[in-house]
Order: structure tokens, then sequence, then C-alpha cells
């Protein structure tokens, strides 16, 4: 099926000039305050262990079949998890590795609960998976499950996953947690390979008791991956779709290293509007989410990272207290100043609501603060 690329919409930003120019005449917006990006992020994600219990035709090489000596301990899990809840963050997203071969995984998940800290749960539908699991992780406090589908078909999924007869096993997964009335959320990769399978994939979203779609754009992490990712004007094709897809299927679409699709959405209103920013858009204008803003990334062995994809460290949790690296760490502090952002992701008025993906441009620039690559808007 040939593609079809939607060019940049040819409509300006000056809506944005508009809500700037009301920012220096107010001061901080209260918007701003309310969320308070600046104290605490929105989402922690936990990489619980690198250990996997499954065989794929291509081993990733940071994969290992037995967890890493560097693992945190269930002592140390319970602080982390104490450190989040003292700062107060909505979702801890507990993902791997297999975070199912943690014998401490249930226990975990109620100490979350304990203390407020709602949790997600990223696996795959390995041997450990049981009906029984899903149900005693639900009874610990598990607030949601996810699952990557990577392929519209058996065929498209298992050739990506690597792992034959993942896509079965993935649906019968989500199976059971529908039985077990646990919510579901789906991830899926946005690349090459996926690029002419969206529309097939949305529709078999559909057919699920879904509550979220996690769209990740691809970050390369190898020369090998580069030929995977998407040009600037396929992202754009891609950030229609997911537009359009937005307004009629009964479940929230989430983007991951897909910044700039905020500010694609903010062009959309502006064009069917013609009157400026609603309240609504302003608000999400001041509150644009980002790596280091509103988000941290936990590797196994503690290390924090603006984004898991951006591989920068800023702290470990075990030595400085995790308040004190988001707040304070100059990697996130510099992340988080838009004026410092380079090429047109400096000039562009969109900037406090996208600010491009950092880990994308480190990727293919080595240069976190560089423009996003993969961006088709110029602005004036």
């Amino acid at each position: 099926m040939a593609a079809t690329i939607l060019r940049p919409p040819d409509v300006s930003f000056s809506f944005s000039e508009k809500v700037a120019s009301q920012r220096n005449a107010e001061g901080t917006s209260q918007l701003v305050n309310a969320r308070d990006f600046q104290a605490r992020p929105l989402q922690v994600t936990w990489e619980m262990t690198k250990a996997i219990s499954w065989q794929t035709r291509k081993p990733r090489a940071s994969a290992r079949s037995r967890p890493d000596r560097n693992e945190l301990a269930t002592a140390e899990a319970f602080h982390l998890v104490d450190q989040v809840a003292a700062l107060g963050v909505p979702l801890l997203a507990l993902t791997g590795g297999d975070p199912l071969s943690r014998p401490d995984l249930l226990p975990i998940v109620q100490y979350a609960c304990r203390r407020s800290v709602r949790t997600s749960l990223t696996v795959f539908p390995t041997p450990l998976l049981t009906p029984e699991k899903i149900s005693a992780l639900k009874e610990c406090g598990l607030m949601r499950m996810a699952f990557w589908l990577h392929g519209s078909t058996p065929a498209w999924h298992d050739r990506i996953s690597g792992v034959p007869g993942s896509y079965r096993s993935t649906l019968r997964a989500i199976g059971w947690c529908q039985e077990a009335e646990l919510p579901l959320q789906l991830n899926t990769t946005i690349a090459r390979w996926s690029y002419h399978d969206l529309d097939p994939l949305m529709d078999l979203m559909t057919r699920f008791d879904v509550v979220l779609w996690s769209v990740f754009f691809l970050v390369p992490a190898s020369p090998e991956q580069m030929a995977e990712l998407l040009s600037a004007e396929e992202h754009e094709n891609v950030f229609a779709k997911l537009h359009h897809a937005a307004e009629r299927v009964p479940f929230r679409i989430k983007t991951t290293e897909g910044q700039h699709y905020q500010r694609y959405v903010l062009q959309q209103r502006a064009r069917e509007s013609r009157k400026g920013l609603s309240g609504d858009d302003r608000a999400w204008l001041e509150q644009g989410m980002h790596d280091s803003k509103s988000f941290l990334f936990i590797n196994h062995a503690g290390e924090v990272f603006p984004s898991r994809f951006l591989p920068l460290s800023a702290g470990n949790v075990m030595a400085q207290p995790l308040s004190s690296v988001y707040r304070d760490a100059p990697l996130f502090a510099s992340l988080r100043d838009s004026s410092r952002l380079k090429g047109k992701c400096g000039r562009c008025p969109a900037r406090t609501v996208c600010g491009g993906s950092r880990a994308r441009a480190y990727a293919l620039t080595g240069d976190p603060l560089a423009e996003e690559p993969c961006c088709a808007h110029q602005p004036r």
C-alpha cells in the first residue's frame, strides 16, 4: 500500500507569541505550579531486572539469563518505593527484562499499594505468566498490566519480537487480564517495520478492552536500527493517523519519544479554530512533558536517567535521594531549560510543550540539546 505523505501544515504559531506575552506579564503560571514538574515527575519507570526467561531468534546484547549482581535487592526496592511515595509521583511503571522472574515482585507491588503508589507492570507472555499470577498481582494492588503488540498478524508480530508463538501467547494473556478485570495497556514501537501496519493495528486495538495505547517512536540504539527510523515527513503522517484515531477510539493514546506529536496537535487545533488557544490548550502548552520534565527512568542498578532511551546518568538512588537527582542534577536542569535547545528547536515557539526527543537528538548527533532530527516543522 502506498504511503500518503502529509506535509507540514502551513500554519503559524502566532498564538504561542500571545501566550508568551501573557506569561511575561503575569509571571509564573498557576498551571505550572499546579503540576510543578520542577518538583516531581508524573511517572517513574523502573527496570526491575535485566534477566529474561525466554529465548529469541536474535538475543539482545543487554539481555541476561540471570539477575545482575548490581540489581536492587528487596529492601532497596522498598526504599525506592518510599522515595517515589515521598515525591508524590502518581505512577510507578515496573518493567524489565522480565519482572516476573523476580521472586519479590508481589511484595513490591503490595508495598507500593500500601504507600499509595499506583503501579503498572509491563511483561512478556512467558511461562511465568499465568491466570493465577495475574489475579495475585491484582490482589496486591496492581493498577494496570501492559503488553507489547508489534504487529496486527501473528507472522508479523512474531517476526518483530523474535519469539515464535508470542502473538498467540500475548492474546491469551490479554484474555486472562480481561477475565480478571485488570485494566490493560498495549505498547507499540513506531518504526519502518510498523509504518504500513498502523491502520490494521488500530483496528485490532478496538477489539480489546484497552484503556491505554502507548506508542513508542524509535530511538536507534545501533547502526542497524538507523535504517528503521522514519523520516520527518513519515512522522507527520503517523501523527495525522494518531490524531484522527484519538477522536474515535475508546482508549487514550500516549506517545513516548514523539514529543513533536504535541506540536502537531496544537497546530491542528489552531488551524481548526482560527481563534488562538483555548484554556485547555494553554494548560497543555504550559505543562509540556518530555525527557527529564515529568518523567525519569531508573535502571536495574538504581541509576537515574531522563529517559530509558537517553543513556546519560544523573545519579543513583542508592547514593542520592531521588528528589535531589530529579530537581537538582545539572543534566535534568539543562534538559528542562528550553532556552538551551539548539537549531530549529531553540527557535520554535512550541518548544515548551514539545522540545523534541532529547534521546533521539543524542542518538543521532551525540548532543542531547540538538534539534529534533525527525521533525518536519520549520519555525518562522
